[in-house]
């Protein structure tokens, strides 16, 4: 019997917004400033289908001009809908340009919604005996699901694809027949759709009314077996009722026709789709589209959540070995990589290795008569503590340059070092390099301090696009339209099997190597003008280039950690742990996973029944999301005490537990790497281990900062501290006098605000009212609102909203100072911090409100939070340079928020305290003081 044929239609819309919503927090920004979230997020929904499911016949269904029908029924149907952001209405052509290029039909038609065109598509197709497939996270799809109709539920946040047959749907809606689903979204309406549904009916009732009414004609027939309330309410609504359900009816006789021909699956416009990709920027979907229509891809198998017809229909749906056009693999091998990139092969260039002897001398005099040189090390390993030198590439000229190889013994390599070293320390050659600060911690084993004018095309770029990634591969392809050769294809992938560099044939070692202090060389020269016009020369010169050799110095030295402590903090947190347990599965009377959010939710809201009208995630399980618990904490022991369970694992697993094993056996100190190129405000962040998110709030996260331990007896830790320089700058920016005065008084600000906002003398101000006031001194900078300051404080959302507008009535030119920053970001796309670093806002006039909206509250806080980064740097710079020249053992080591951690000398302590405050309350003049505060002891907390 031949097989069944099967057919595709995707809900483009759903699937649009789902790849763009999922990547809200972090959006995908091209060169060109272009959002391409959403792009991304529906291709990859489309990849994974024609990859798993090797569809014969497949099509995507569009909305056009809104449902003509449903509107004329009821004015308001979706009219609570936010206009569709930007990056959306921009995506929308060029999918359907990628679609044609594929030779994917696209269905659209005027004054119809996608799920009418699938609605009406399905029914024709199974009756040509066809199995339909309707991709889309739409429930409301489950009414037309039959024998031969699923839903396919894309995959997302690590759940594998549903496949819903009519079992899963009689499960998911409590139903016996599918076409009942319109019955019980009449009953409930649909709040995204703004459907209204009868008043007072939820999902349980509109389950239960199915089961005894059967539809909800039936219901509205017998509302004389109801009682009370429920009873007035429905006879009162059932015309609503009534026009909910036709409004959630899909219809299934729209004006479009299935030809099967038109959605065969045929070989794409390969040239077209690549060049449509390339000039979004898309390196990854590129490689996917050259590996899944040539045939090399592997299938994963359909990963389906387990029930009986989605296992049926996963062996279905995936069936057969793969050629996408018919079994014969004719047309695959069309498929190549047709990319106008050069790579390596097709630029002409001169790579030379230098071998020992007479070429080196030369090679060292030609070196030593440039003025500006790219050099690059090629290492045993990413660890630069641990890695040792294989070779060094150099570039002066674009499309040319040497490699010297260096030799296992370390006595060999340290002679070839020495004679490179004049270059290395000679102060009028520029040293150019991508990520210079990994070079400079592995010459430093071999004793070289590197000297001279740096520039880092990775810090450069991360000045003129913060909001894009730095990596070279991203920059030479974007820039200067060139694909570098992979270190995968050098020494394979991550794994046992991986080489070292040592083991590849020197040839390509110099290929690769040279070829990568070549298009680093030429990165340089395309950004010197780029910095130069956006006005960040400065910043880059005078504090990003100059703190890279501050970082270096910190990251080699590394901290102390007393590793016994942690071991039984680990102890008594486990014992913490385990008692929370038991009081949890006490209140609970029964034992279950408090980790896993489903069985947590069933818990607390189907058994406990803790909450009338829980909040559901998107996938229909009840949410456990931190925001939603810490709400209801104060009113019910047992959520606290999750909380306080997941906190504490939390701390045991990331922190205490984890922290031992990043000690670095050869030094036996931790040694965090400081990321320069991460957050767009300006901040450092540190990693491996991640020190900035050690949580201080409570007992038990401060304890973890007693592990942290000076060099020895000889030595004390020293924490220096800016105190409220967020609210120093916001006071400086806005030029608001009264908040400059307390300042300047050296009174303490929130005290000071509470008795201006609350109308009493300053000595009278109780903790309450100081409390409140710190949350909005501090809200204000991040748009706080009075739903927010609710929920942070013990007001009521009207109090709130009182104490917000007194507030602003208080400081009336922080009001101004926040809307001229406003206006600033709208008309020239950027805010900037006091040394000139910009923050890009592209959304800044978007018509999409909560996306313009986080862009408004970026153009407040992004110059706030950038100007206390940029300070605290020129801080570094300069203790850093007094530590040098003073030749002192005092050694900074970390740097964490508005704080420097030193590991002090005693006998230099009297010395080192006043040039430390000194240093950081001048680090720059604002017209409020700075203040810093000194603690010592031995160790990070006592020093805190």
């Amino acid at each position: 019997m031949a097989e069944q044929k099967r057919l595709f239609l995707l809900d483009a819309y759903a699937l649009i917004f789902r790849g763009y919503y999922a990547l809200i927090k972090n959006p995908r920004i091209n060169s060109k400033g272009m959002d391409t979230s959403a792009i991304m997020g529906f291709m990859n929904s489309l990849f994974d289908v024609i990859k798993r499911e090797k569809p014969d016949h497949l099509a995507v269904c569009f909305d056009k001009g809104g449902s003509v029908e449903r509107t004329d029924l009821y004015e308001d149907y979706k009219a609570n809908r936010d206009e569709t952001p930007d990056a959306i209405k921009v995506a929308v052509p060029y999918i359907q340009d990628i679609l044609k290029a594929m030779h994917i039909p696209v269905v659209v038609l005027e004054g119809w919604e996608a799920d009418d065109i699938i609605g009406t598509l399905s029914k024709q197709a199974e009756k040509e005996d066809y199995k339909v497939f309707m991709v889309t996270p739409d429930k409301d799809f489950g009414q037309l699901v039959s024998e031969n109709i699923f839903m396919y539920r894309p995959a997302r946040l690590g759940n594998g694809i549903e496949i819903w047959g009519i079992p899963e749907v009689q499960k998911r809606f409590g139903v016996e027949r599918p076409e009942q689903v319109i019955d019980y979204l009449g009953m409930m309406g649909d709040a995204s759709d703004n459907i209204p549904g009868l008043p007072g009916v939820g999902d349980k009732t509109a389950k239960k009314f199915i089961a005894e009414f059967g539809s909800l004609e039936n219901l509205l027939a017998n509302t004389d077996k109801l009682k009370g309330k429920m009873k007035e309410k429905i006879e009162e609504n059932a015309e609503l009722g009534l026009l909910s359900k036709k409004l959630a009816t899909i219809c299934v006789d729209c004006d479009v026709k299935f030809n099967a021909e038109d959605y065969e699956m045929s070989v794409p416009d390969a040239e077209k789709v690549q060049q449509i990709f390339e000039e979004l920027e898309f390196r990854r979907l590129k490689d996917q589209f050259i590996k899944i229509f040539s045939g090399e891809t592997d299938t994963p198998q359909t990963q389906v959540t387990s029930t009986p017809t989605a296992k049926k229909e996963a062996q279905i749906a995936g069936g057969g070995q793969f050629s996408l056009f018919g079994n014969d693999g004719s047309g695959a091998a069309t498929i190549k990589d047709a990319s106008s990139r050069k790579t390596i092969k097709d630029v002409p260039h001169v790579y030379q290795s230098i071998t020992s002897g007479m070429a080196m001398k030369l090679f060292v005099q030609n070196l030593m008569a440039q003025r500006s040189v790219c050099f690059d090390t090629e290492t045993t390993g990413i660890n630069p503590i641990t890695a040792e030198l294989v070779g060094i590439a150099f570039s002066w000229e674009a499309g040319k340059g040497f490699y010297i190889p260096f030799p296992e013994d370390r006595k060999e390599a340290q002679e070839i070092i020495e004679q490179l070293r004049p270059f290395f320390e000679a102060e009028d050659i520029e040293k150019i390099g991508q990520n210079l600060k990994y070079d400079i911690k592995v010459l430093n084993k071999y004793n070289v301090r590197v000297k001279g004018r740096f520039f880092d095309t990775m810090l450069a770029h991360y000045l003129i696009n913060p909001d894009m990634r730095h990596n070279m591969d991203v920059l030479s392809e974007t820039y200067l339209n060139y694909t570098p050769v992979s270190i995968t294809e050098l020494i394979g992938k991550k794994g046992k099997n991986q080489l070292s560099m040592r083991e590849v044939p020197l040839e390509q070692q110099t290929e690769y190597a040279v070829e990568d202090a070549d298009i680093t060389f030429q990165l340089a020269q395309h950004f010197r003008p780029e910095l130069a016009e956006a006005k960040t020369e400065d910043l880059f010169n005078d504090i990003e280039i100059p703190l890279l050799h501050v970082l270096a110095d910190m990251e080699l030295e590394g901290i102390n950690l007393d590793k016994e402590f942690l071991k039984s903090l680990s102890d008594e947190l486990e014992n913490d742990i385990n008692n929370l347990q038991t009081k949890i599965y006490e209140a609970a009377g029964e034992e279950f996973n408090i980790a896993s959010p489903k069985q947590l939710g069933e818990i607390l809201f189907d058994k406990m029944k803790l909450v009338e009208k829980p909040k559901k995630t998107k996938t229909g399980q009840y949410s456990t999301a931190e925001d939603v618990l810490s709400y209801l904490a104060k009113d019910h022991k047992i959520i606290q005490d999750v909380l306080d369970y997941r906190a504490l694992s939390k701390l045991k697993s990331t922190y205490v537990d984890a922290l031992p094993e990043q000690v670095e056996p050869s030094t036996g100190r931790v040694h965090t790497d400081y990321m320069q190129t991460v957050a767009a405000t300006g901040r450092l962040s540190s990693n491996n281990p991640n020190l900035q998110n050690i949580p201080i709030r409570t007992e038990r996260g401060r304890q973890v900062r007693k592990a942290f331990v000076p060099r020895n007896e000889d030595y004390t830790l020293l924490a220096a501290d800016y105190s409220q320089i967020e609210l120093r700058i916001i006071a400086a920016l806005s030029e608001e006098t009264t908040m400059i005065e307390a300042f300047k008084n050296g009174e303490d600000i929130h005290a000071s605000t509470a008795s201006k906002v609350f109308n009493v003398p300053i000595d009278q101000v109780t903790r309450e009212q100081r409390s409140n006031a710190k949350t909005v001194n501090f809200g204000i900078i991040y748009g706080v609102s009075a739903f927010g300051l609710s929920n942070q404080t013990d007001l009521s959302r009207s109090e709130s909203k009182e104490l917000i507008d007194t507030y602003y009535k208080t400081y009336p030119k922080l009001r101004n100072y926040i809307s001229e920053q406003i206006d600033f970001a709208r008309e020239h796309g950027y805010v900037q911090t006091v040394l000139g670093r910009r923050r890009y806002l592209k959304d800044i006039n978007g018509s999409n409100q909560v996306v313009r909206g986080a862009a408004e509250r970026n153009a407040v806080n992004a110059p706030i939070q950038g100007s206390a980064a940029d300070i605290i740097k020129i801080a570094m710079i300069n203790i850093h340079k007094k530590l040098l020249e003073g030749d002192y053992k005092t050694k900074m080591l970390l740097q964490v928020h508005d704080e420097l951690v030193f590991d002090v000398y005693k006998p230099e302590l009297d010395k080192i305290r006043p040039l430390i405050k000194s240093e950081m309350e001048n680090a720059y003049k604002l017209s409020v003081p700075l203040d810093v505060e000194l603690g010592e002891g031995n160790n990070w907390l006592m020093a805190h």
